[in-house]
């Protein structure tokens, strides 16, 4: 893919300009990466349009058809291999391995829903009527949108387009304008996989004009959203104009709870991995530390001194850890959430800062960042960061840890670490979020479904539910003695 040509949107088909474009940067050193164009309202009411139609077409065709053509996508992106992970880490700066791992989870999530789609689904049951034959079956919602963020940029994509189109419906679908280049490459494996003209949409441009029409456009029956809760909260009110459903996955301040009873060794190692993981940049990001008191001084030396060997670099670097943040907004507003820590009285154990020696001097890097002694009313321990910074809070009983891990508005995901299996499920039972581990953080499957509890959103993607999401519930009743009813004389 030749960056320096500005991208186009792809609408019915055809590879579509506008008279807008954007600078696409480069968070490692701040230069620009590629132009791509831009649409607005506009552009989403003519991409509605042309996906209702194409929905007719789409939606009878056999399942079989539809698998092929996503196992076939699954091929091309897997030929493609090193390129896509190549403009992740461009576009997002997250280093290699990471990029090559969220590749492998697209091509996946596309085969999965591919081998999905064939396999027994709907209901009989009987009613009170000995001639009445019922059933429940699945059907395609229609034209759905799809707005996806940032921080993985491919493989959340993948994780939206493979199960809306395994479904059999059509898509109006919005990248990140930080990060829209691994979609554009997506959609050329569209186009050269042979998928119907109009089925699969690209729309780029800002939340405020594009993100706003999809979810309020009247041909538009579905909108599925990952990103901030406020930005759900908007999307849940524009969506009331035709009542379209909705699929909101948002924000997350997830506890990582540690019993001194655990793999020493190995809570610290995922902890760190829970928190610095793709630069703290997740929304299940294992962002509250909870430590039991027994533990808890000597957990932090190892936890800090671990953390200050991580190797912080451009995610192309041999080596790399953990990369730069997005963007420069993005970086600030980050270093705001650690001044705000120091003066509501945290603890701050490492980093803390901006890295700007040498080749970091353009890049929005910041160092791996714990704060110990934090309080539940403190505003890193309240409010979703989504960086590298760790808030680390204490507790003395099995009780007190599950109560630090509920006091919150969020519920997408929570760690427990013990070797008491018992005592471990008990609390991860008693943890109010959606998605969980125990002695382990952050693996994630496609056959598992993915979402939260609370403020964390609504539905579920991933999984049978993932597909779930994407149909509509039908019931049939089938009179097996036709003839009159006589109900009236």
């Amino acid at each position: 893919m030749n960056f320096k040509e500005p991208g186009c949107m792809f609408i019915d088909g055809k590879w579509t300009i506008s008279d807008k474009t954007r600078d696409v940067i480069n968070p490692a050193d701040g230069s620009i990466l590629a132009k791509v164009y831009e649409g607005d309202e506009k552009t989403v009411q003519t991409a509605a349009l042309v996906a209702k139609k194409a929905f007719a077409g789409w939606s009878k065709i056999s399942v079989v058809e539809r698998a092929n053509l996503l196992n076939k996508i699954a091929d091309l992106i897997n030929e493609n291999f090193e390129e896509f992970a190549a403009i992740d880490t461009a576009n997002n700066g997250k280093p290699l391995r990471d990029s090559r791992g969220d590749v492998a989870d697209s091509i996946a999530c596309f085969r999965y829903y591919a081998g999905l789609i064939d396999k027994p689904h709907g209901q009989t049951y009987y009613t009170a009527d000995p001639n009445n034959e019922a059933i429940v079956v699945r059907e395609p919602i229609g034209v759905c949108g799809q707005i996806v963020p940032w921080n993985y940029p491919l493989m959340m994509s993948a994780w939206k387009l493979a199960p809306c189109l395994a479904a059999g419906n059509t898509v109006v679908f919005k990248p990140s304008t930080l990060t829209p280049l691994s979609a554009l490459k997506l959609f050329e494996i569209f186009e050269k996989a042979g998928l119907p003209k109009g089925v699969a949409n690209l729309v780029m441009g800002p939340g405020s004009t594009v993100g706003e029409e999809i979810a309020k456009n009247i041909l538009i029956e579905k909108v599925a959203f990952t990103g901030g809760t406020d930005t759900g909260r908007a999307i849940m009110k524009a969506a009331t104009g035709n009542m379209k459903g909705i699929s909101l996955e948002l924000g997350g301040k997830s506890p990582c709870i540690v019993f001194d009873d655990s793999d020493f060794e190995a809570a610290v190692d995922w902890s760190l991995f829970a928190i610095f993981c793709n630069q703290g940049e997740v929304c299940s990001a294992g962002s509250r530390l909870i430590l039991q008191d027994t533990i808890y001084d000597k957990f932090l030396d190892s936890l800090v001194a671990r953390a200050k060997k991580i190797k912080v670099a451009k995610g192309t670097e041999e080596g790399a850890e953990m990369g730069p943040l997005v963007s420069e907004t993005h970086m600030k507003k980050v270093l705001e959430y650690i001044e705000i820590a120091k003066k509501e009285g945290a603890r701050l154990l490492c980093g803390g800062n901006r890295i700007t020696d040498g080749d970091f001097a353009k890049g929005y890097f910041v160092s791996p960042t714990i704060f110990a002694d934090c309080k539940p009313d403190m505003t890193i321990v309240k409010e979703e960061i989504f960086g590298p910074v760790l808030a680390v809070q204490k507790f003395r009983t099995e009780q007190e840890a599950v109560d630090l891990a509920n006091d919150t508005v969020y519920g997408l995901a929570a760690g427990v670490f013990s070797n008491d299996i018992t005592r471990a499920l008990k609390v991860i039972k008693a943890v109010r979020a959606g998605i969980t581990w125990v002695n382990s953080y952050h693996p994630t499957f496609a056959q598992a479904p993915w979402g939260g509890y609370k403020q964390s959103g609504i539905g579920r993607e991933l999984g049978t539910f993932g597909l779930d999401e994407y149909t509509e519930i039908k019931q049939i009743n089938i009179n097996l003695a036709p003839g009159p009813i006589g109900w009236f004389k």
